[in-house]
């Protein structure tokens, strides 16, 4: 490593180790990631996810199987991707792609990744502030609304979003203890929402559940139909940014083993396997009411706000379980953000870094369009960013048989690697383009533009070393 100073390693106590490698007295065991994980994806978002799945017309068997699979394939990619660069590594995505590309194109990366987790994180302190808003009779927004619907709304994403960056800007230990006080009680939440709403649809087996939901419906007005590998590929790239895009690369690198990536089993099937599928049923209640009958009738979509379907099943302890949910999502995101910026201006603090994420979060949250274009939103900010991580995973394996030059920017002092830029524009301009053209869902796209990303990079990569 270049540039790294002792004194740097002496602030350890208050550093996230931003530059430097993280220590081994600094390692942590499964346990500090298995209560993060759960509790990031049992999470606010999941009462918006869950619902949206609705909106797109998908069957029972569809949804059911495609998310098992889908969120299996996540699974796996996180232990022998992510966990296994990470424990390697021990850097941030940040740093070790500026080892890689240099520092004034990861600047750009740092931007874009940055801005779109606190979109995410935006989206999030959206679904919390429907639950604050239910004990005032608020006006809930509707899946077209973009803009903010009253003052109240944006009082309550405010004294959130304010709230949620207190936390995450007191660094990784802080977020991890939270994220492990509150899972258990979100995800009992999840759970009871699912009886709640299975009883109140007459559910008592899977045949009960097929019968009723069947094949599906159409979709709602501006929705396309899901099918199975819809639902595969949305559930396995949902998270695309943060496995096979590398960004979790800033939490296992503080893992003993990279068998701490199981850990993301957790999050899965009990976020988005269990706590979709009951989000699924909750709205699935709500939409056999009059009202919601009455806005299918006039060609509307009836609104979906996690906070008053939680309220309905669960009472005042489902519009706890929303806030806790979404302060367990926001918080790691606006984390991760606050990491991305700093790496941007190393000289910033990380928990200023933290902060500036949080108030961009807070004011994306106070419109709605960012959660209620939740399935549309992952799959694009997947896409922009999935690609990168193909060029850290495909340097990680390959470089060394193919006699490269690992880290090859830092070591000849490249600020700008062209074989990096080149690699992931491309792939972005060829696969967005089919998508956009040919009308083909995005994350259909991911696998192969981040695939064709890895291997541009290699190619460029032998031409750039052998000619320089």
């Amino acid at each position: 490593m270049t540039n790294i100073k002792k004194p740097t390693i002496k602030k350890s106590l208050n550093s996230e180790f931003e530059r430097v490698s993280v220590p081994e007295k600094n390692h942590k065991t499964w346990k500090s990631f298995l209560g993060m994980y759960a509790g990031e994806h049992a999470a606010g978002t999941e009462f918006m996810i869950g619902p949206l799945f609705l909106t797109v017309g998908v069957s029972a068997f569809d949804l059911i199987v495609g998310l098992f699979f889908g969120n299996l394939f996540a699974v796996l990619s996180w232990r022998y991707l992510t966990a296994k660069i990470a424990v390697k590594e021990r850097f941030t995505l940040y740093f070790k792609l500026e080892k890689i590309s240099g520092k004034k194109l990861v600047k750009f990366y740092n931007v874009a990744n940055g801005i779109l987790f606190c979109f995410l994180a935006g989206a999030m302190i959206t679904v919390s502030a429907t639950a604050v808003g239910v004990p005032t009779n608020m006006k809930m927004p509707t899946l077209n609304d973009v803009l903010p619907n009253s003052y109240t709304w944006i009082l309550i994403v405010l004294i959130i979003g304010m709230i949620t960056t207190l936390i995450a800007s007191n660094g990784y230990s802080t977020v991890s203890k939270v994220s492990n006080w509150m899972s258990p009680v979100i995800i009992f939440a999840f759970f009871g929402c699912g009886l709640v709403s299975a009883s109140q649809l007459g559910i008592t087996s899977i045949n009960d559940l097929l019968n009723i939901w069947g094949s599906g419906s159409e979709p709602f007005p501006g929705q396309i139909k899901y099918s199975f590998w819809h639902v595969f590929f949305w559930s396995w790239f949902a998270n695309a940014a943060m496995h096979i895009g590398m960004s979790d690369l800033s939490v296992f690198r503080y893992a003993k083993s990279s068998s701490s990536g199981w850990t993301t089993a957790a999050g899965m099937y009990i976020g988005h396997y269990m706590a979709w599928i009951a989000a699924c049923l909750l709205y699935a209640v709500y939409l056999k009411t009059p009202e919601a009958i009455n806005s299918l009738e006039m060609g509307l979509a009836p609104e979906v706000a996690p906070g008053p379907l939680a309220y309905n099943a669960l009472g005042w302890f489902g519009v706890l379980s929303v806030i806790l949910a979404g302060w367990t999502t926001a918080n790691p995101t606006i984390y991760r953000s606050g990491l991305a910026f700093q790496a941007l201006i190393p000289k910033l603090s990380i928990k200023r870094a933290t902060i500036i994420a949080g108030l961009i979060s807070t004011i994306a949250g106070i419109f709605p369009a960012f959660a209620m274009k939740l399935l549309d939103f992952v799959s694009i900010y997947g896409f922009i960013l999935a690609p990168f991580g193909a060029i850290i995973v495909f340097e990680f394996f390959f470089f060394k048989k193919l006699n490269l030059i690992k880290n090859y920017s830092e070591k000849k002092s490249i600020s700008f690697s062209y074989a990096v830029f080149f690699a992931w524009f491309i792939s972005f301009v060829f696969f967005y383009s089919i998508s956009y053209l040919y009308e083909v869902f995005l994350s259909f796209l991911t696998l192969p533009a981040w695939f064709f990303c890895g291997i541009m990079f290699l190619l460029l990569s032998k031409f750039s070393q052998k000619n320089d």
